[in-house]
């Protein structure tokens, strides 16, 4: 099969089409002719050398497909071949066939293509795991999300306006801003000529959830914002790992908590029934056009490099979308 290798700590430019032999099914898995395939910030962090793929996954960069069920595993119930799905790998998106266990793949929606699957599972089912399984979110609370614009950002919004919750969000553009206001975010902060903190207190008050990737310099001023008893849930550390004059003090009168997450090295059980929970609470939105994947460009697989330099340059606004088609 072919699939996108990469020189690891090379460039975008070390990106290339190559071949290997297709994935050995376990006997819980199914093989997925794959179609489309998300690409995501954490496979530019692979490429770099910095996010490893964990131990016994395909060191093939990639965290979710869509496609055609093409072959089975022994154990396998609930898919046959030339089902439609999509779901989460921890690892080998970027090929022509992906392994996949069975739990980790949904039925793509009517009214769904695949291109549109292919930009779902990763940034919904990470929003999802920060609003509702980690910050408990709750009706009409107040929502604070950083980098708004991004994949992620922009499921959490359309997430956070099922639960009637007051949205504000940071982003580094009126275009991106444009795009959060469009699926319901009503506070929106260009990060880059105004200081957040200032803004969400002015038109919201204090928030009751603050959905972070920056980490750094905006913890501080994240915890000052938090209601009491509030969460801050820290998805990623894009402005830096160490945070300077943490104010603890702050922290403890308020009760808050920060929690952090990644969803790659997650069990299986654990994506199992965060995709089943999921899956039964919003996976019918999709077919109604209730909720929907923010699609920015789609790639073909030889113009992968393209979309790892545009990705880096903060060029984009939902998903990168790559394709065999």
């Amino acid at each position: 099969m072919k699939f996108i290798d990469f020189q690891e700590g090379g460039e975008p430019s070390s990106l290339y089409v190559a071949e290997c032999d297709a994935p050995k099914l376990e006997t819980s898995q199914v093989l997925v002719e794959v179609k489309s395939f998300g690409i995501n910030r954490a496979d530019t962090l692979q490429r770099k050398g910095m996010y490893p793929a964990p131990k016994h996954e395909s060191s093939i960069l990639g965290l979710e497909v869509s496609g055609v069920v093409s072959e089975v595993g022994n154990a396998v119930t609930k898919w046959k071949p030339g089902d439609f799905v999509f779901g989460l790998v921890a690892g080998g998106g970027y090929a022509e066939f992906a392994a996949v266990e069975e739990d980790h793949l949904m039925s793509i929606p009517a009214n769904v293509d695949f291109n549109e699957a292919a930009g779902v599972a990763e940034v919904f089912l990470t929003a999802y795991q920060a609003l509702f399984e980690l910050a408990n979110i709750k009706r009409n609370q107040r929502v604070l999300i950083h980098a708004g614009a991004s994949g992620v950002g922009l499921a959490a919004i359309q997430l956070a306006v099922t639960m009637d919750c007051d949205v504000a969000v940071t982003s580094s553009s009126l275009k991106k801003l444009d795009a959060c206001a469009s699926l319901g975010a009503t506070t929106l902060i260009n990060y880059q000529e105004l200081g957040f903190r200032r803004e969400v207190k002015e038109s919201l008050g204090c928030v009751d959830i603050i959905v972070d990737v920056v980490g750094a310099s905006y913890v501080n001023e994240n915890v000052r914002l938090l209601n009491m008893d509030g969460t801050i849930v820290q998805l990623a550390m894009l402005g830096g790992r160490y945070v300077e004059s943490f104010d603890m003090a702050m922290m403890l009168s308020k009760r808050a908590t920060i929690k952090a997450s990644t969803l790659r090295n997650r069990s299986d059980a654990y994506k199992t029934q965060l995709i089943k929970q999921f899956s039964q609470q919003y996976l019918s939105l999709f077919e109604m056009k209730k909720l929907k994947p923010i699609i920015d460009t789609v790639f073909s697989a030889n113009d992968i490099a393209e979309a790892h330099s545009r990705f880096e340059s903060n060029d984009s606004i939902g998903k990168f979308i790559g394709t065999w088609e």
